[in-house]
């Protein structure tokens, strides 16, 4: 059955400006961004899903422990930022549409933090604040047929998957289907979602965006309980993405490295094999003698190699 929401006119003109902002994006070559950004993106969207969930640690002790340096932190919140980057850096592997690959993020987030990582709650689960009751999760034993149907939806549905994946997040905060982590899961699994219409969401910390807006973020999850349906979350979420993809397109302004452009151009043919022409038509900015640069250099470092001579000339990523 399909979630109750409606697409109203703000909703598509954020999809417009959405749609606008990855068209610039593509042809700015940030969908993979630099190296280092890459790295400072995941930090800051490891530690603002966790702040948000009342973990301690600053981006500054996150980046220690991403780099396995000893912080002085509450072993829970260390061990939660652990959980969060070996999940983070497998995120490109997880299946969208797929419960078994879900379960397994859950998993891998929760490990060593709960009882039961990976598996759906077995008991009656609310949300309290201060003393007021403000979210009564559906039964238990309702939890894994709503998640069945809930990727079924997402799988199915032909909604674009920009809003698809707003829903899947407010639907999933709703059923609640575990025990803890499903503010975390949530947020994790509306980028595994969005990557499969852009690599871009990959890196994007919208997260951010949502720790800046904390209070409204839980706000506007009440409101869209009260009104049955998740118009208001799927406006809010995406507000967030459409700002967190303009303050990418800021970063357009440096200067792409040859490492750069390789890890670009390796996102967009895979293992393919491709010839200097081909790295030309995709990097129309850069002139011949610099292409042959980049990939000389991406040889050397063993990223590619290469067969045959001159203009028959192919390469191949090696990993």
């Amino acid at each position: 059955m399909k979630p109750p929401y409606s697409i109203n006119s703000s909703i598509l003109s954020l999809l417009t400006s959405i749609s606008e902002k990855l068209g610039e994006i593509k042809a700015s070559h940030l969908q993979a961004p630099r190296a280092e950004l890459r790295k400072a993106n995941r930090i800051k969207t490891i530690q603002s899903t966790l702040e948000i969930e009342g973990n301690t640690l600053s981006i500054e002790q996150v980046t220690s422990v991403i780099n396995n340096k000893r912080v002085l932190a509450p072993q829970k919140d260390i061990l939660e930022v652990k959980n969060a980057i070996a999940v983070y850096d497998q995120l490109q592997s997880f299946n969208a549409s797929s419960i078994d690959s879900f379960l397994k993020a859950h998993a891998l987030l929760l490990k060593g933090l709960v009882q039961h990582p990976g598996k759906f709650r077995s008991a009656g689960v609310g949300i309290v604040k201060g003393s007021k009751l403000t979210h009564l999760a559906p039964q238990a034993s309702m939890v894994k047929s709503l998640m069945k149907d809930l990727f079924s939806y997402l799988k199915n549905d032909k909604d674009p998957l920009l809003i698809k994946s707003c829903v899947f997040h407010y639907e999933l905060e709703f059923i609640h289907p575990f025990q803890d982590g499903n503010g975390r899961m949530g947020r994790l699994w509306q980028s595994v979602i969005l990557k499969d219409l852009s690599p871009v969401f990959a890196y994007l910390p919208v997260e951010t965006i949502i720790k800046e807006e904390q209070l409204a973020y839980y706000k506007i999850l009440e409101k869209s309980d009260k009104s049955g349906n998740s118009t208001a979350f799927v406006e809010f979420m995406l507000e967030a993405i459409e700002k967190a993809l303009a303050d990418q397109l800021n970063e357009r302004r440096s200067p792409i490295s040859a490492l750069d452009r390789i890890n670009i151009f390796k996102a967009q043919v895979g293992m393919d094999a491709f010839s200097r022409k081909d790295y030309l038509e995709y990097f129309k900015d850069i002139s011949a003698p610099t292409a042959s640069r980049d990939l000389k250099a991406a040889v050397d470092q063993k990223l590619l190699k290469r067969n045959g001579e001159k203009r028959t000339m192919l390469y191949y990523f090696l990993k």
